[in-house]
């Protein structure tokens, strides 16, 4: 059977299937839902299984499970290692979903629930495109699964798992697809990747919470105190004050810079999707590259207080914030991590006291473009597209790709076909349908031209 009849006729089924799986609120970072990762893992398991795959296995660690599934289909064929993760982000806040999270629902084309395009909805298309190249006898590259279940919140056990199963993972190649892509009409293909170092800060100031009007004036806020400190690590330009936060980052060439800002992107649509009235960043750069080649520092959460219904008129002990960094090559993760916890604590003022815990980080990581895979990949895009994709570099991290390449010496291939705009991360996740039907087949011509490789 031809691949894209085979995909038509099973369309219906294959979304039918992904819904299934977002029905299953499998959040790693909160506890509560510990019993539905597992399960997750367990139907992903079964799904691996009904495709097609001459084994699967639960891989149990200190934490979630990793699946694990291969056919190999000849000794002589090149192997492909698939990497994705059934874990989603947090839901919250629940009140600002149009639709509940886990009760995906389809509107206008998109698949709305979270974990739809990340990356539930991805790595579902690459078991789908390997079911059609099962069925239609067209299979003709050796294929490994690695899917994880603690992606969001740092990957903290997939790097024993690897070090532990070189052999089990060897392979010729890395395929995932957790990234975006510029459109249907202008398709691309990620080739660099940010790092990231994820930090938490604690500012302490008297022993309990204050009267504001008893206290208030007199000893030191900690909010107020965390919000100066917070406001000191950027200066006028945009660029981080943290010393040495740039001594390592590889700045581009003004022809390097000039490719990459050939791709297509309309400023005007981009604020008006987030309804803002300007963009801002480190002065020098343009939109394009302040997401992709250069580093960043954001609150992601800030808390202290009392924040309930109604008024309190409490001066408050203590004051929090989540902080991420987006690292670019060649800083590191560890080194930036380092760098923050003693800027932080040396710009502490003696009314305070400061405690900086690190959560978790990965690598930044820049792929080949003249590789096997990526010609296959680019071919692949041509066949299902019509036309070449472009080179981009994503803003988001990936900590497996450096990981990869370290322990297995591995490149990647990075065929993400989901659209910045579909709100990962956020509430109203979505995914498009059309995109998700059009991964499934180009990942099948993937593997029909890096099979001649």
């Amino acid at each position: 059977m031809e691949i894209k009849s085979y995909i038509k006729d099973n369309e219906n089924r294959f979304i039918e299937e992904l819904l299934e799986l977002l029905r299953v609120p499998s959040v790693s970072a909160d506890k509560k839902f510990r019993d539905d990762v597992f399960k997750m893992a367990d139907l992903l398991k079964q799904k691996l299984e009904t495709a097609g795959v001459d084994k699967a296995e639960i891989c149990e660690t200190a934490g979630y499970p990793i699946v694990y599934a291969e056919k190999m289909v000849s000794k002589d064929a090149p192997t492909v290692l698939v990497y994705g993760h059934y874990d989603v982000q947090p839901a919250d806040p629940y009140e600002l979903w149009d639709s509940p999270p886990f009760e995906p629902v389809i509107k206008n084309g998109k698949i709305y629930a979270r974990g739809a395009c990340d990356d539930k909805g991805q790595m579902f298309m690459h078991v789908k495109a390997f079911e059609t190249l099962v069925k239609a006898g067209e299979l003709n590259c050796n294929v490994k699964f690695m899917i994880e279940g603690e992606e969001e919140v740092g990957s903290g056990n997939l790097e024993i798992f690897v070090k532990n199963n070189h052999e089990k993972l060897k392979a010729d190649v890395i395929l995932i697809s957790d990234t975006a892509m510029i459109s249907l009409e202008a398709p691309s293909i990620t080739v660099g990747l940010r790092g990231l170092s994820y930090m938490e800060v604690e500012v302490t100031g008297p022993n309990r919470d204050l009267h504001s009007g008893v206290y208030g004036g007199a000893v030191a806020n900690p909010i107020n105190v965390l919000c100066s400190m917070i406001d000191s690590l950027h200066d006028e330009n945009g660029r981080v004050t943290i010393p040495g936060f740039y001594d390592k980052v590889v700045e581009l060439s003004a022809e390097e810079r000039e490719a990459l800002n050939r791709a297509p992107f309309d400023l005007g649509a981009y604020k008006k999707d987030l309804d803002i009235a300007e963009v801002q960043g480190e002065k020098g750069y343009t939109t394009i590259e302040r997401t992709g080649i250069r580093p960043t520092l954001d609150v992601n959460g800030i808390w202290g207080g009392y924040i309930g219904e109604g008024a309190k008129t409490v001066l408050p002990s203590k004051a929090y914030a989540k902080i991420s960094m987006r690292l670019v090559p060649d800083q590191s993760s560890k080194e930036i991590s380092k760098m923050f916890e003693d800027h932080f604590k040396s710009i502490a003022p003696a009314s305070v006291k400061v405690k900086v815990t690190p959560h978790h980080g990965g690598e930044p990581a820049v792929t080949p473009t003249d590789s096997a895979a990526y010609a296959a990949a680019s071919a692949a895009f041509v066949d299902s597209f019509g036309k070449e994709p472009i080179p981009t570099r994503d803003g988001g991290s990936i900590p497996i790709v450096s990981l990869f390449k370290k322990e297995l010496g591995l490149d990647t291939v990075l065929m993400g076909f989901g659209f910045d705009s579909d709100a990962i991360h956020s509430p109203n996740e979505h995914y498009g349908v059309k995109n998700y039907l059009k991964g499934i087949e180009t990942i099948c011509q993937f593997y029909k031209h890096f099979a001649k490789k």
